[in-house]
């Protein structure tokens, strides 16, 4: 870290961008505000300041609370013995006390707040603010308060808790104006600077310094500002991110374990938030091992010594992120169990705390979003770990997550993928065989941060963070609500409104968004797409939808209110209007949306290409806090879900698409001038397609943006129909089915082929289906050719079924996820795994892999799970391939969908599934299995095939051709040398060095298989010509 220079509390103000928050319980400080005795809530920020130095700040005196609404004529004199009764049956509750806590409820107040739950004419209530001393205090007082609660002269009552359903860091933020990831300031004179002390000195009162940051403080919660990220605040620190990557020397066939197999290399890359090239690269390595060029290698002879000398270098780097592949499920926990193992007592202190442990913890996480997910967590206070499988499992959906995939998907290049069992050939060769392990390692740990600075990871998180005022972590860790409790909050406090805490039941579901039937077929008349401009909160917006408006049924009545006053929603709710009482979750919307207007101006006037990453960062998260707080209110296991609000909002969103329809429908007519008749093709949640009749792509854009403006005008505000795009020409299959040329930019060239739900992205197919797929839509959309695609597919299978076609297109992976006894009924690549760990356990497919298989041929009748096999044993053994079960089971139907429209129903099935070019096959005869286990194999005659006595290479009648035939196989064995040397120069420029040996085996790559099914017509080919004996 640079050289932190001496901080004076009394002249200095500290400003630092805060990106980790925490609480812990400790004692109090003297001088700092809070109760004094006993432990008490302290948050614990951690940061950097704009120099590069670490900060870590203790914010004192900030005690948890909730609220109770008061019984009926409670007076301030009651609020002590309100106090005392309460405090004497949580400490009952107690179980073991083992902070010996005296005191648990700190303060009780009377304010003045409304229920957000509800319209109820603007009348607020008293309330009792209850302060505890401790976080998990609130729980069992809420409970023992619900459950009902005497005291003085008011019989037993059950009180509904308000707020008690909320972090404590959350609580924190919202009360002081913090959001994640902002920048605080420290005025001068206002805060205390930690000492080192050693043991003798230190005394509760007066703490010295207890983390590993260049800088300690203590101040009050009241005293620190907290900066909006506006303008300059927007700026980001120079964070530090480690990125690492280990490598284990398995057994032979075993994958690595913890407590047997020893760590041999552990490559780290530092480098600073907004460069581009890390400046630090190490490798730690067992064993010495050769230079390499622009790194620093540190051999070690014990591994004991290797994992003691990274865990300081870690310490000494001190980074503000960590981050690489898959870290949290495997190289952070295989450390920490090999460092126990090893007795190494100095390792599991990773984090920024003296003498805190770094522990592993099971965790499971389960969401809407993601489903249930088994992981790992590793607590290190103030580092924030960012493993980026985590962040792209949640964000994108791919074919494959192994790195060399996402890195080939993201940043076009790959990397070699070395099999665990070679690995440890290659650590106990020498110094050269290590080096290249470590080359390997390096670029391991490499890939990982120029994939967060493609995807930009830290920005859009840092900017989430700063938008939805939640701390970094959070996003990482949690779904989507708490971001929306935490800028309810928020707004709530601004109007002194409190938060029910709901009994979640799981409620019945509501009517989804509409979908207006497809007219299915193909388009060769420009189609253009209206869409609703973000369509659900703009509704919540315009119809003042929120919890704070929401009239419960005949409490219109009650509250005196006339007709004008509320809306009636599709659905039957009530709310009152905004002229009323505006909603807290319409602000919110605005808020967010303001800000993304301004975010994207300022993107436009914008040069600096680091300031504009942070902007776009910045606009995306705005786009999708503001959808998502839809989503909050119609979560029925949430923190507050309301389905009114959720159906009113599926139910106006319905009606305007409706409505949309015959707007567009009654005003472009011929009899309104037009040249043809409107037609809507196709609606779906938030948009519609339509059919102008217009020969033209630049006048369907002009009519589309006029249509788009004229119908908008019939919405209330901001409610906006905008022209999108045309697609032209445009092939719909089916609902969420489509395909066409994009155009929005210009009207003369196309932007893009827009796919949506076709078989070019499904996972679970072959490669060949999805190159076919797209080959023919580039066909029907840009040549404009149907009958030219028609020709293609033919060829395809045609040549399928003569087995022409490479192997490696043919291959489908599964992901293997559960063991065999797991699965109900038998799965190809499950089975097919068992088969190969019978072979060789050691390069057997383990759990959470994804299987590569080919389908063979079998006897009549097998079942598909038995026809599975390994890729390279098929190649190996020329085994048939079932060429049949491709056609039918995984070309036909994709196929068929894309032609049905264009050619009619049954036609399209007759053209390209019978026919003349299904006719010829080829069959290979396999070397294994079935007759061949008993036939006797003869060489026969390289001219005419004849069957030979002898091992000679042809018959008498051939003999005075043999010069030629030499010569012919002379040449064929030539073009195959050549070839294989081609590929197997392409596999030595994929891992960097055109003088060692490929060790490569991705099954992923489509030259691997090539490269194995040269290698063996090679062998085959020379035996053949090694019969002539010349």
């Amino acid at each position: 870290r640079p050289h932190a220079p001496m901080l004076n509390s009394s002249s200095d103000t500290l400003v630092f961008q805060q990106i980790d928050l925490d609480y812990y319980l400790g004692p109090s400080v003297a001088g700092m505000p809070g109760q004094s005795q006993a432990n008490v809530p302290i948050i614990r920020m951690f940061g950097v300041t704009d120099s590069g130095n670490s900060v870590c700040c203790h914010v004192h005196g900030f005690a948890p609370y909730f609220y109770v609404p008061a019984p009926n004529g409670f007076k301030p004199d009651y609020l002590g013995e309100f106090k005392r009764e309460l405090n004497s049956v949580v400490l009952k509750d107690m179980r073991s006390n083992k902070d010996n806590i005296s005191i648990t409820v700190l303060a009780v107040d009377i304010t003045r707040k409304e229920s957000m739950y509800g319209y109820h004419g603007q009348r607020s209530l008293d309330f009792l603010r209850i302060t505890m001393a401790m976080p998990r205090l609130i729980a069992p007082a809420k409970r023992l308060l619900e459950q009902g609660f005497k005291f003085g002269h008011y019989p037993i009552q059950n009180y509904q808790a308000y707020e008690a359903n909320i972090d404590f860091e959350i609580r924190f933020m919202v009360d002081s104006d913090v959001v994640g990831c902002c920048w605080i300031e420290l005025p001068k004179g206002k805060y205390r600077v930690r000492e080192e002390k050693s043991h003798r000195d230190t005394d509760s009162q007066h703490p010295g310094k207890v983390s590993l940051c260049q800088y300690e403080v203590d101040v009050g919660w009241t005293d620190l500002i907290s900066h909006p990220a506006e303008g300059d605040w927007q700026r980001i620190a120079p964070l530090r991110v480690l990125s690492f990557d280990i490598e284990c020397a398995g057994r032979k066939g075993i994958f690595p374990e913890p407590d047997k197999d020893p760590v041999i290399q552990i490559a780290s890359m530092v480098q600073r938030q907004g460069e581009t090239e890390p400046f630090i690269r190490t490798v730690f390595t067992l064993q010495p091992c050769a230079s390499i060029v622009g790194s620093q290698i540190f051999c070690f002879t014990q591994e004991k010594q290797l994992l003691q000398s990274w865990a300081e270098f870690l310490r000494t780097v001190d980074p503000d992120i960590i981050t690489g592949y898959n870290i949290q499920n495997f190289d952070f926990p295989y450390l920490l169990t090999r460092a126990a193992a090893l007795k190494v007592t100095y390792f599991p202190y990773l984090g920024r705390m003296r003498g805190k442990q770094s522990v592993l913890r099971e965790s499971s996480f389960q969401s809407k979003q993601m489903g249930r997910r088994e992981n790992k967590t590793i607590n290190m206070e103030g580092r924030v770990q960012f493993d980026l499988l985590q962040v792209l499992l949640r964000d994108y959906k791919l074919r494959s997550y192994t790195l060399n995939a996402v890195s080939f998907h993201f940043l076009q290049e790959q990397k070699e993928d070395v099999q665990h069992s070679i690995i440890t050939d290659l650590q106990n060769g020498n110094e050269q065989t290590r080096r290249r392990l470590a080359v390997y390692c390096l670029k391991d740990a490499y890939l990982p941060l120029r994939l967060l600075q493609k995807l930009m990871c830290v920005i859009n998180y840092m900017e989430m963070a700063r938008v939805t005022g939640v701390p970094l972590t959070y996003l990482l860790s949690r779904g989507q609500q708490i971001k929306v409790v935490s800028q309810l909050l928020r707004q709530a406090m601004k109007q002194d409104l409190v938060m029910p805490v709901v009994k979640t039941e799981g409620g019945e579901d509501y009517t989804g968004a509409t979908v207006i039937e497809p007219e299915k077929g193909y388009y060769s008349l420009p189609i253009a797409t209206l869409d609703f401009s973000s369509l659900y909160p703009s509704i919540m917006m315009a119809h003042n939808l929120c919890y704070t408006t929401l009239l419960q049924k005949g409490s219109a009545e009650k509250l005196g209110l006339s007709s004008e006053d509320f809306i009636k929603t599709p659905t039957g709710d009530q709310f009152v209007k905004s002229s009323v009482r505006k909603g807290l979750l319409p602000e919110i919307l605005e808020n967010l949306l303001a800000a993304r207007k301004r975010a994207k101006a300022e993107l436009k006037s914008e040069t600096d290409p680091f300031k504009k990453q942070v902007l776009d960062g910045r606009q995306l998260a705005l786009k999708i806090s503001a959808n998502s707080v839809y989503g909050f209110t119609g979560a029925q296991v949430g923190k507050l879900p309301c389905l009114e609000i959720s159906q009113s909002v599926t139910g106006f969103g319905r009606q305007m698409i409706e409505r949309t329809k015959q707007l567009v429908e009654s005003k472009y007519t011929i009899s309104n001038g037009c040249e043809a008749d409107a037609k809507v093709i196709y609606g779906d949640t938030d948009s519609v397609m339509v059919k102008l009749g217009v020969a033209t792509v630049k006048e369907a854009m002009d009519i589309g943006r006029e249509a788009a403006a004229w119908v908008s005008s019939h919405f209330t505000p901001p409610i906006k129909l905008e022209f999108e795009k045309v697609y032209y020409p445009y092939l719909l299959i089916n609902k969420k089915r489509y395909a066409g040329l994009y155009f929005s930019s210009s009207a003369d060239t196309h932007d893009k082929m827009d796919c949506k739900g076709i078989e070019t992205v499904r996972r679970d197919n072959c490669p060949l289906v999805a190159n076919l797929i797209n080959t023919c839509l580039q066909k029907i959309l840009i040549d404009r050719d149907p009958q030219g695609a028609v020709g293609h597919a033919k060829e395809v299978i045609s040549d399928l079924l003569c087995n022409r076609i490479d192997i490696s297109q043919l291959v489908i992976t599964k992901e293997l996820t559960r063991t065999a006894q797991e699965y109900a009924g038998k799965q190809a690549h499950v089975e097919l795994a068992e088969r190969m760990r019978k072979r060789d356990a050691g390069s057997a497919p383990n759990l959470g892999d994804r299987v590569p298989y080919v389908i063979i041929k079998a006897a009549k009748g097998a079942a598909a799970y038995m026809k599975s096999e390994d890729p390279i044993y098929v190649l190996e053994n020329n085994i048939p391939i079932d060429t049949q079960y491709y056609l039918e089971q995984q070309l036909s139907k994709p196929l068929l969908r894309i032609f049905e429209p264009i050619l009619g129903e049954s036609k399209a099935e007759n053209v390209l599934l019978k026919g003349d070019h299904t006719r010829c096959k080829t069959v290979l005869t396999s070397k294994v299995g079935g007759l061949m286990a008993f036939a006797q194999k003869r060489s026969t005659c390289i001219g005419c095939k004849a069957v030979l006595k002898t091992d000679a290479a042809v018959c008498d009648f051939c003999k005075k051709k043999e010069s030629e035939l030499y010569q012919k196989e002379i040449f064929h064995l030539n073009t195959l040398e050549e070839r294989f040397s081609r590929l197997w120069t392409q596999c030595q420029r994929c891992q960097g060095s055109l003088h060692e040996d490929v060790l490569c085996t991705s099954r992923d790559c489509p030259i691997f298989y090539m490269r194995k099914k040269v290698q063996k017509d090679l062998d085959d080919q020379s035996k053949l010509v090694s019969r002539f004996g010349w």
